[in-house]
């Protein structure tokens, strides 16, 4: 829910407790295709799970990167993926739009396969490992070698043609998300500005990128609020965002409806046997019945000797009609 409305009064948040005639409500609704839920929900089947819930990507990720002082403020997520970009508003702490961009870091990949003209694996591992969002910082002289292919001459690649192809593709991303930012209508209310996540994000200058195109502070998402143990270093990257944001719902889940599951305390399922209590009559109880139903005779003696009295009146003041000769 964005907001109640009671008895015409705009802006509750929540209208618990409060005394009215008349309850509105407006509400963020989050629609997706049938056939692509069954398709996670048959995956998630093949590891041997079951699904509880279904959450949007981009709100599972801000549980995880994003403070609660950002979402009152104002903020965009932006969690750029393999397939997709999600995009998610927040302002006043509610959820004001959300966006699904059909683009993400497999596109960026696709162009750089074509475009340099190898293989798919070459291609992700230049991107990862010497990819760079500005062609124009990008150094012009450094240049990487690829294997040929099938036993062919390697092909040498300088960092900044590479980089050019990314920003190319990276730009009308962001495009995309200035769009998305415009639609939702609080492009003038987002005092935080833009937090980018996911695998697509790790690009070199991508945060520089952002920031110029968009003119909005940009920073990058790290979910490391919320971990801990030894791990916590391998687990603190962008791309994970996304898994810590589902985990961390899945506890909250856990904590509200732990009746549910099989950990919970045996003793929550326990109904206590209602306790039942036999009457017994005591003498007073006795006494003051047996008193009840001799005032109720009582009181219908008393009426049969009235009705008695009554009718000897009437034959007393009777006057028998005498014949006429």
């Amino acid at each position: 829910p964005q907001n109640f409305i009671v008895d015409n009064e705009t802006g509750v948040k929540s209208p618990i407790g409060m005394c009215g005639r008349r309850l509105e409500a407006n509400f963020h609704i989050v629609i997706g295709q049938v056939a692509a839920a069954k398709n996670i929900e048959k995956c998630i089947r093949k590891a041997n799970m079951s699904v509880k819930d279904m959450i949007l990507e981009p709100l599972a990720s801000s549980d995880a990167v994003l403070t609660d002082d950002e979402k009152e403020a104002g903020v965009v997520l932006v969690d750029i993926g393999g397939g997709t970009t999600d995009l998610a508003v927040y302002y006043d702490n509610i959820i004001r739009h959300t966006a699904v961009i059909p683009l993400g870091g497999n596109v960026v990949t696709k162009d750089i396969k074509e475009g340099c003209a190898i293989l798919q694996r070459h291609a992700e591992q230049l991107k990862i490992q010497y990819g760079s969002a500005l062609g124009d910082i990008a150094p012009e002289d450094k240049v990487v070698s690829i294997p040929g292919i099938s036993g062919r001459e390697p092909k040498e690649i300088s960092f900044r043609s590479l980089a050019y192809i990314i920003q190319s593709r990276m730009e009308e991303i962001i495009d995309f998300i200035n769009f998305e930012i415009q639609n939702s209508g609080y492009a003038d209310k987002l005092a935080a500005g833009v937090v980018i996540t996911g695998g697509g994000a790790m690009l070199k200058h991508l945060p520089q990128l952002m920031k110029f195109k968009t003119a909005m502070d940009v920073r990058m998402g790290y979910p490391n609020e919320h971990l801990a143990g030894p791990g916590r270093n391998e687990i603190n990257q962008p791309m994970y965002a996304t898994s810590v944001g589902l985990i961390m719902r899945g506890f909250d889940y856990l904590e509200t409806y732990k009746k549910t599951f099989n950990a919970a305390p045996q003793t929550e399922f326990v109904r206590l046997r209602p306790e039942v209590y036999e009457r017994v009559e005591t003498a007073s109880e006795s006494e003051s019945d047996s008193g009840g139903q001799s005032q109720h005779i009582q009181h219908e003696q008393r009426t049969s000797l009235t009705e008695k009295i009554k009718i000897m009146m009437q034959k007393m003041f009777e006057v028998e009609d005498q014949p006429i000769n």
